[in-house]
């Protein structure tokens, strides 16, 4: 194989080499303009404030591994809203487990009445689907409203968690 010809470059479709040589003797010219300067990053660490708020809600314990996570780490526990979304997403995880965990306790005792306990059960049942599907809502709710840097403050456990929340760390 030689050097390839400014007829090798027609027959192929592509443009001819630059007059000169290839590559053109001394090297390419620097890009003329260039690309603007690089945005500042995140304020704290390596995510976007609304992004590290929306892991906190995520369903089931992987929100409530996220924010305890988040109150750990450095420069994520400086940070009020942060620490706020995971104060109250700990605090709604808690609040669920509870509710689970009694509600299948009652189920369980109604279960061993005649009668009562079948249908005391199937309701249990039907209370504790109807339970998941709205924390399962509520969880995407407050995900949504993370991410938008909006802060909704939850009945009984948000007020808890802004005390929590603006304590010094």
């Amino acid at each position: 194989m030689g050097t390839p010809n400014q007829g090798d470059f027609q027959q192929q479709g592509g443009a001819p080499p630059p007059p000169g040589g290839y590559p053109p003797q001394g090297g390419y010219p620097p890009p003329q303009g260039g690309y603007p300067p690089p945005q500042q990053g995140p304020s704290t660490g390596g995510m976007d404030d609304n992004i590290t708020s929306l892991l906190c809600y995520l369903p089931f314990l992987l929100g409530l591994i996220a924010s305890i996570v988040f109150l750990v780490v450095e420069p994520y526990n400086k940070n009020a809203l942060i620490r706020f979304h995971a104060f109250q997403s700990i605090f709604l995880a808690v609040a669920l487990i509870i509710i689970g965990f009694t509600l299948g306790i009652i189920s369980v005792i109604l279960g061993f009445i005649p009668v009562l306990g079948w249908i005391g059960s199937m309701l249990g049942a039907i209370l504790s689907i109807l339970i998941w599907m709205g924390s399962f809502f509520l969880y995407l709710f407050l995900m949504y409203k993370a991410y938008n840097k909006e802060r909704i403050v939850l009945p009984l456990i948000g007020a808890q968690a802004e005390k929590q929340a603006t304590k010094a760390s």
